[in-house]
């Protein structure tokens, strides 16, 4: 399988998964025609849509792209349904779709009915997790959130982390001004300041790379606990994932 990446909007990218017979999968299409134009330019042919949540720069260009190809299936959890979505999917299914098996797994937190589709080593996470930070909480708590972060943390170390957004900067900006001698996060920080200055994107990223810079990941890290102590004495990690939630929404 092909990993293609489609920007829409400001900060969206859109994935497309290609197999060796041009045959793809299109990842949270908010709009449908730059991913229009990619297919033909490619020549892919569509089998299936994956949508991780409804809000409209995910779910914005299906309806467009299902009128030119009216046979592709929509996957998409119950919230999608009056996005386009045709075949439902739940926490814990299994699909197959181009001869590859897909399993899907809640992720609430961004909305309340997220999911992630998941092949090895392939995870597309929408709004859950991205590059540094995760999705705000527009409808689930901080607990579901984290909780969902472990589910992600569970997966390989190799796993390629598809998200949905070019937020990498501003995350490393903040998780900097938290720890700020750190020097996975500074190293990282430098890196991604420089691929964002020639306007190159600094997505997909593995696991193992993602744990040592995202704090959400880091909520039992030493150095993370004395810098909340400073602050306020909490002894959970889902207390500690609120705060740097708190914390972000303010930066």
């Amino acid at each position: 399988m092909n990993l293609n990446s489609i920007p829409a909007f400001q900060d969206n990218y859109i994935w497309i998964l290609s197999d060796d017979n041009d045959r793809c999968i299109i990842v949270d299409p908010g709009e449908a025609r730059p991913v229009l134009d990619a297919l033909a330019q490619n020549k892919w042919q569509p089998a299936a849509i994956f949508l991780t949540h409804h809000h409209n720069d995910h779910t914005g260009g299906v309806k467009e792209i299902v009128q030119h190809y009216p046979d592709i299936a929509v996957y998409g959890p119950q919230e999608t349904l009056n996005k386009g979505t045709t075949r439902r999917v739940n926490d814990g299914d299994k699909i197959s779709v181009l001869g590859s098996e897909f399993t899907i797994f809640a992720t609430p937190g961004h909305t309340a009915g997220h999911v992630c589709f998941f092949n090895n080593p392939y995870l597309f996470c929408g709004d859950t997790l991205f590059s540094g930070g995760c999705g705000r909480l527009f409808e689930g708590t901080p607990a579901q959130m984290y909780q969902s972060f472990q589910k992600i943390n569970a997966l390989p170390e190799d796993t390629v982390i598809c998200c949905a957004h070019e937020y990498t900067l501003s995350n490393m900006e903040f998780a900097k001004s938290i720890l700020q001698h750190d020097s996975f996060i500074n190293d990282y920080y430098l890196k991604v300041k420089g691929l964002r200055a020639k306007k190159q994107m600094t997505l997909p990223v593995i696991l193992k790379n993602e744990r040592q810079i995202n704090l959400f990941l880091r909520t039992d890290d030493i150095d993370l606990i004395k810098v909340i102590s400073e602050e306020t004495n909490l002894q959970q990690p889902e207390q500690r994932f609120a705060w740097l939630r708190a914390k972000k929404d303010n930066f």
